[in-house]
């Protein structure tokens, strides 16, 4: 993984915008004069594709990560030890030197430097390939600093490409990383340039879309606490009608239904076993179940090979039988049992194996989206956002603001797709419970119990680990550290990285690193 940061970045980036020196009149060979490269479509398309890579690269670091922190999964792996950076982070006891929030902090000033690229090179009035370069590059810079902004803080504002004098960029108010954000988003929206489905059937828009940018906008304005406004972009994608739920809930995660009627936005893989660099993703073989501990008939649809970094917990499985019984549809579309593994699939265990007896089926890893003969080769789509989520931020949104009815409309549309009865009335316990059981493993939980001040449920996390045994009963194991687990005032926001504080002088780490 790659382990530079803000600084790194920008001084090597900074490299290929300096001019020949005044002293030499020889012209550099490979080397992109910026002040007259994006003059063509496929120039300003070369940079516009270079965001979008980006953001598919964040599965591995940022999926990962974001499910590490939260009370939805444990670390799992072979046994305890097997990846200690996994395990630093699901029991918070990692620090401002640990690997993955480095890798996480950098990839996300590094989609903002290719999207200030674009937005310090790219005229708009060359073409509209130009103003929509343009757009997007302002809901991705967005989308970056959203993340950054609910995670650590008060991360480092970069609105432009940085001199060298500039390196040195110190955190960002409140106040100024949410106003670039809101201006960012809501001139993309009302540019024109962004594109939108035809309707709920079309499946060909891959694009950032002007939807998504009204979600993403929708999110900004909640976290503020600015629910009229967070309703009112939420209502606008609803209203647009290009975007309903999906019938088969665990059929949206799957590579035949890419870019289907819920999904707002995903990273695209196409599916080429002679080309394994561009399907390559190692978080499908860190998140499938582990396999080399399981007996598995040779039929089953479930890639083979696994190694188990995302198991869910007991406090998962409990809500969902909470809300919906033990023959939920959502549940058991959801998460399986070793018992029903076995029942329906043949599957027992050859060893015990880290967890307490439940598997993700969700985001379980087929057979048939594998690459043949490469198991780093996975065809599915990467999801960064569904209308699922558009509902249910639509709903805490009218309920923080008054309006009980819509929020209602918006849980009882989740629940019916659920198969759920619906409720006469709903409370913010009430949709806090849904954005768990819908959304778990989707990266959004983890900000949510920061916005919501519930850390504490990961208070608990690193006391113990569950060992499951073949004959499926768990033994809770000691980590032999009770001071392991969430803390207020400490991992409500993450560190900046050890190395960006050696080398910007202006930045203060957060409280407790």
């Amino acid at each position: 993984m790659r382990n530079y940061i803000l600084i790194a970045v920008a001084a090597v980036c900074s490299l290929i915008s300096v001019s020949c020196s005044d002293m030499l009149d020889i012209p550099q060979k490979g080397v992109l004069d910026y002040n007259t490269y994006y003059q063509t479509d496929d120039q300003i398309l070369s940079a516009d594709v270079a965001m979008y890579l980006e953001v598919r690269g964040w599965e591995y670091n940022v999926k990962l990560c974001k499910a590490m922190l939260t009370d939805d999964f444990w670390a799992g792996g072979s046994m305890r030890g097997d990846n200690n950076n996994l395990e630093h982070l699901n029991e918070f006891t990692f620090d401002a030197e640990e690997d993955y929030v480095q890798s996480m902090f950098t990839t996300f000033y590094t989609l903002i430097y290719k999207a200030n690229v674009i937005l310090g090179h790219v005229d708009e009035n060359i073409s509209p390939m130009a103003r929509m370069a343009r757009a997007e590059a302002k809901v991705f810079r967005a989308f970056a600093y959203f993340d950054l902004k609910t995670m650590w803080g008060n991360p480092p504002l970069v609105d432009h490409e940085l001199a060298p004098s500039e390196y040195n960029v110190p955190n960002g108010s409140d106040e100024d990383l949410w106003s670039l954000m809101e201006k960012d988003l809501t001139e993309a929206i009302s540019s024109g340039a962004l594109v939108e489905k035809k309707g709920v059937n079309d499946t060909e828009t891959w694009r950032v879309t002007k939807q998504f940018a009204q979600a993403l906008l929708g999110k900004v304005y909640l976290w503020q606490g600015k629910y009229a406004e967070a309703a009112q972009q939420f209502d606008a994608v609803v209203s647009s009608g290009k975007y309903q739920l999906f019938s088969d809930y665990s059929g949206i995660f799957r590579s035949e239904n890419k870019h289907n009627c819920e999904t707002l936005f995903e990273s695209n893989r196409v599916h080429d076993d002679n080309d394994s660099f561009q399907n390559f993703s190692m978080y499908a073989l860190m998140t499938n179940w582990r396999m080399d501990k399981m007996n598995w008939p040779s039929d089953t649809p479930i890639m083979n090979t696994g190694w188990g970094f995302r198991v869910p917990t007991k406090s998962l499985y409990d809500d969902f039988v909470k809300d919906e019984g033990v023959d939920g549809y959502r549940l058991n579309e959801s998460l399986k049992t070793l018992d029903q593994l076995n029942s329906e699939l043949g599957i027992t265990l050859k060893s015990p194996i880290i967890g307490e007896g439940y598997f993700m089926w969700k985001l379980r890893i087929l057979a048939s989206e594998r690459g043949m003969g490469n198991d780093f080769v996975y065809a599915a789509n990467t999801i960064w956002m569904r209308y699922a989520e558009v509902l249910l931020c639509g709903a805490e949104a009218h309920m923080m603001a008054g309006n009980t009815g819509k929020a209602t409309e918006y849980v009882n549309m989740i629940r019916s797709r659920a198969k759920l009865p619906a409720k006469g009335s709903v409370t913010l316990d009430d949709i806090k419970l849904e954005k768990r059981l819908e959304l778990f493993g989707e990266g959004t939980r983890f900000q949510d119990l920061l916005r919501w001040g519930e850390g504490s449920r990961m208070s608990g996390n690193g006391k113990v680990y569950p060992l499951l045994q073949v004959n499926g009963q768990v033994q809770y194991v000691d980590c032999g550290n009770p001071t392991n687990g969430f803390k207020e005032g400490k991992y409500d926001r993450l560190p900046y990285p050890a190395t960006e504080i050696r080398l910007n002088s202006e930045i203060t780490q957060n409280p407790g690193y």
